[in-house]
């Protein structure tokens, strides 16, 4: 019998008064010599080998071009059956392919019923070399495996999918088998040859599938992002209800193709403003689904319960049934009225600024309650109340602009600090609540190069009369 693997060594002596067993032929190289001389013979390898290749750069059937290969593998080497060998992802053999020399004669009634030599699959895979041998007496079967013996086996011949030198990926781990019971039959050189030959094109054929399989999921996966994202845009507020004396502005970006964050407008049953600010832990399709669930609740409990801290208290029963261990909802929502009262909650958000216009200073609105989804029996209540004066303006926002780096030094953050000279030096100016969130949204990403981390979204309030 013949092998090649990675390092050749001398065989243990044998004991006194016992003849060795044959040793194999051992090879430095894989085996790539497959012409024998015989001019017929060598254009059937030929052709062979080009119709695989032809085969596995046209075609698309995956499963189609496997049985082709196999069977080709089989016919030229004369063996009785042929078997592509997978290992699965516990380490398991796993038949993928099985093939008669005669197709007419069929295989197993079910792959997992195939007989075949695990042992010598098992040992081409744990050394990533090929083997061919041509068994003689019992002695030499039970040598390479039990199954050879049990299986009377008198040729067999396996390679690796991936073998040293060859580009193969470590989900792709295989073996192509054949096997001849046929005491006549004898593998040659040229038969593992063209053998390992046809065994990478099916290795390129398995990467191939591969790839494009990972290819259409990247794009599937493309797509339901943007999908995802089309339908949280649009619940997103196009412009907020009109309330008297009140200039109001959104702004978000997601750091991904969905965000965590959100913000609303609602227009409650007795003619206030709700408005919404909240972010959930993470970013992309996950919290956007939970965005998505919150949003529509909370719409529904702003419109119909006058207390914003009964409106709170609900959301958060309902999301702590929903939310998996380690995700929560910080949130701030306020209701504003037409004398410029307004009611707050703030539920672990990033407490809110407030500008006064009379004198410049910058008030904070803290939290009074923890995020949502934390404790699902925690009854919320409404902070002290403010009261906006004319040119006043609240700023609500995500930690996305609040944790932004800084794009020479990472360590230095924008920070609350950066919020509030931003509103000191433009405050006065008088600006709208969009200019003032556009002037804000501008200085974050100045300072940040223009790169986001997380999810950035700004809410401001300002009163005009």
């Amino acid at each position: 019998m013949a092998f090649w693997r990675k390092k050749s060594g001398s065989p243990p002596p044998a004991p006194a008064g016992v003849a060795p067993p044959p040793q194999p032929v051992q090879h430095d190289d894989p085996p790539t010599q497959f012409l024998s001389g015989d001019p017929l013979r060598d254009r059937k390898q030929v052709r062979v080998l080009l119709d695989a290749i032809a085969r596995v750069s046209e075609s698309r059937d995956l499963e189609s071009l496997l049985e082709h290969v196999v069977d080709s593998a089989v016919e030229t080497t004369g063996a009785e059956q042929g078997l592509l060998i997978l290992l699965d992802d516990s380490g398991q053999q796993s038949v993928r392919v099985a093939r008669k020399r005669h197709k007419a004669s069929g295989m197993a009634d079910s792959l997992t019923d195939v007989k075949y030599s695990t042992s010598v699959v098992g040992k081409v895979l744990e050394a990533e070399t090929p083997l061919r041998t041509t068994v003689q007496t019992d002695a030499e079967a039970l040598e390479l495996g039990a199954s050879v013996f049990d299986l009377k086996l008198r040729a067999v011949m396996c390679v690796p999918l991936s073998p040293d030198g060859v580009q193969g990926k470590a989900h792709l781990r295989g073996a192509l088998y054949v096997d001849s019971k046929a005491a006549t039959r004898e593998f040659k050189d040229e038969d593992l040859s063209l053998f390992y030959a046809l065994a990478q094109h099916i290795a390129i054929a398995l990467e191939n599938a591969h790839l494009n399989l990972e290819s259409l999921e990247k794009v599937r996966l493309e797509r339901s992002l943007e999908i995802a994202s089309e339908i949280q845009e649009g619940l997103m507020p196009k412009a907020p209800p009109v309330l008297p004396g009140y200039d109001v502005f959104g702004w978000y970006r997601p750091a991904e193709h969905a965000t965590g964050d959100f913000y609303d407008f609602v227009k409650t049953r007795d003619g206030r403003l709700a408005v919404v600010l909240g972010d959930v832990t993470g970013h992309g399709i996950g919290p956007a689904l939970v965005t998505a669930t919150a949003q529509a609740s909370l719409r529904s409990y702003a419109k119909v319960l006058p207390d914003p801290g009964t409106v709170v208290t609900m959301l958060n029963q309902d999301l702590s049934e929903r939310l998996d261990t380690g995700m929560f909802l910080t949130l701030f929502l306020a209701f504003l009225s037409a004398d410029g009262t307004v009611q707050f909650v703030n539920a672990g958000q990033t407490p809110p600024l407030l500008w006064r216009q009379k004198d410049g200073t910058i008030e904070t609105l803290r939290g009074t309650g923890p995020a949502l989804g934390l404790l699902n029996d925690f009854e919320y209540e409404v902070g002290s109340a403010v009261v906006l004066e004319p040119g006043d303006t609240l700023v609500m926002l995500t930690d996305g602009l609040i944790e932004a780096r800084h794009r020479d030094r990472p360590d230095r953050l924008f920070d609350e600090q950066g919020v509030r000279a931003m509103l000191s030096e433009i405050g006065y100016t008088n600006p709208s609540a969009k200019d003032l969130t556009e002037s804000l949204v501008k200085s974050v990403l100045e300072f940040a190069g223009g790169e986001r981390e997380d999810d950035m979204t700004v809410v401001a309030v300002r009163r005009t009369t």
